[in-house]
């Protein structure tokens, strides 16, 4: 997987919780901050301002929804880096660093890392 390929991962996996979560709002009212951030979530699964966007929205739903907090992709936090990292255990993060470090490699060697083979591996899920 290559960077290109990467970031495509991580934004398909936004869109996926954008998409939970929208559904999660369908009862809310237009007004509620949960629909907004929502919306935002939405905005930021296209590839727009994610990179600025993205970890304020983040620490706002950790903060305001922790019920939500396990259904975020944890790759998204590592994606994002900066404040994002603060959300993950060190071990979590200490795994996705392997997994860049496989990913850099690979890349160096002229060859493509399995990424999600090499993530069920890493985080035991095989």
């Amino acid at each position: 997987m290559n960077d290109d390929q990467y970031r495509e991962h991580c934004i398909d996996l936004l869109n996926k919780f954008s998409g939970l979560l929208a559904k999660h709002c369908e009862q809310c009212s237009d007004d509620d901050p949960l629909r907004t951030m929502s919306e935002g979530f939405n905005h930021i699964a296209t590839g727009a301002e994610l990179y600025s966007s993205g970890p304020v929205l983040v620490n706002q739903l950790f903060a305001s929804c922790p019920d939500l907090a396990p259904y975020f992709p944890r790759e998204i936090l590592w994606f994002l880096g900066g404040e994002c990292l603060h959300l993950m255990p060190d071990r979590e993060i200490a795994i996705y660093q392997q997994l860049d470090d496989q990913r850099w490699s690979a890349a160096e060697a002229g060859k493509i890392l399995h990424y999600h083979d090499a993530r069920a591996k890493l985080l035991k899920l095989q």
